[in-house]
């Protein structure tokens, strides 16, 4: 056992030596094999202290900071803090007509107005700087849900294009294509119309759209489509400012029996998704989607022969 002990003292000293060799930062592990090193504690310390925010999220118009006990808060962003604006595409328009900088500048505006009767009514309206935008005719409403629907199913067309290198599309999103009927025009719309009513039901979940989470599709659409508001408006029928699913699929003409809550994206899906599964094959739906737009873009009826290939 005696002889043992030098054996041992040198195999630590040998240890040691490699460790010292190795140039520090090299293994990550030294950083915790430092714990007993003051400095590297309070610099470790000094880290965490000077990110407080870094994972404290606040919402549009507001910014984090700190309050007397270190903690982070929201707080109202100052307006003159935004980026400098590179062009006119970035200024928006309010609901009162005043156009902002930008969306910074808008939703920083409205927060200093926050519990305030004039900041309860001040909504984005529309992106791009103020402008006339025409009365909506009670002709060209009636126009408007067509132009719409078929734009809605142009979107899962151009994800679908492009879905194969970036993956837009879940599994179980291509599975609830793949289960409904697109060879009737009627019926290539039910689930687009579906789709999108579920991609702007987010905050909350809840089967009802708010202004505010129109406001990704409306603020986009009202300098290029007149009637985009009055549309929206006449979706709601019981005027309680939120859409339900059945008033927005109404207002696509989808009929009654046809609307479906488990069409949206964020449900489940019913028990229909392992029919689908060997029913089609990805790219024999795709290659139906695909055509059948084409023959609606087209009016090309002979192109449809190829549907049975």
């Amino acid at each position: 056992q005696q002889e043992a002990l030098p054996d041992e003292t040198e195999v630590v000293e040998e240890t040691v030596a490699e460790v010292s060799e190795v140039p520090v930062g090299t293994n990550p592990v030294q950083v915790e094999v430092g714990e007993f090193d003051e400095g590297a504690e309070e610099a470790e310390e000094e880290v965490v202290a000077e990110n407080p925010c870094q994972n404290h999220h606040c919402k549009h118009g507001k910014v984090c900071e700190l309050d007397e006990n270190n903690t982070p808060m929201c707080v109202c962003q100052d307006p003159t803090s935004c980026p400098a604006p590179i062009g006119e595409f970035e200024k928006v328009c309010s609901n009162d007509n005043k156009t902002f900088d930008s969306s910074c500048h808008f939703f920083a505006t409205k927060c200093t107005l926050e519990g305030t009767k004039k900041g309860h009514k001040l909504h984005l309206d529309y992106i791009g700087p103020c402008k006339y935008i025409a009365p909506c005719l009670d002709s060209e409403l009636t126009e408007f849900p067509l132009r719409m629907r078929d734009w809605l199913k142009n979107v899962l067309v151009t994800l679908y294009e492009r879905d194969e290198d970036n993956n837009l599309l879940t599994e179980k999103q291509k599975l609830r294509l793949l289960a409904r009927d697109f060879e009737k025009n009627y019926n290539m719309y039910i689930f687009p119309v579906h789709w999108q009513f579920g991609q702007l039901d987010q905050h909350p979940i809840d089967g009802y759209l708010s202004h505010t989470e129109l406001a990704p599709l409306r603020a986009p659409l009202i300098p290029m489509e007149h009637c985009t508001t009055r549309f929206f408006e006449t979706c709601d029928l019981d005027k309680d400012k939120y859409i339900a699913l059945d008033e927005w699929a109404g207002c696509f003409g989808i009929k009654e029996r046809d609307i479906d809550k488990d069409l949206k994206l964020q449900s489940q899906w019913d028990g229909r998704i392992s029919q689908a599964e060997n029913s089609f094959t990805s790219k024999h739906f795709m290659k139906k989607l695909l055509l059948i737009n084409q023959v609606n873009s087209h009016h090309d009826v002979k192109s449809l022969t190829n549907l049975s290939k």
